[in-house]
């Protein structure tokens, strides 16, 4: 029973704390210029919290919620823009 709601994201996998002891955000920031991806923060270490790979995957959360029957595959989005803080 989950009362009409479902994951609103991924899940993290590992602590901002952990992340940012595994990550910089100037590698990040480097790696998003290469694939035309423009990013700005006020800081590194917020950057650094919020890495891909701190986060479980969300196309595997999706498949198993539309699995157990918590949520419906309907569309595959891509991000334009993102906005933390």
């Amino acid at each position: 029973l989950t009362f009409g709601s479902t994951a609103h994201g991924a899940g993290r996998l590992m602590s901002r704390a952990e992340a940012k002891g595994r990550w910089k955000g100037e590698d990040i920031q480097r790696e998003l210029a290469s694939r035309g991806i423009v990013l700005k923060a006020q800081s590194w270490r917020g950057v650094a919290e919020e890495a891909y790979g701190a986060y479980k995957d969300v196309d595997e959360v999706a498949k198993t919620s539309n699995a157990v029957g918590i949520g419906k595959l309907v569309a595959r989005l891509v991000p334009v823009g993102v906005i933390k803080g």
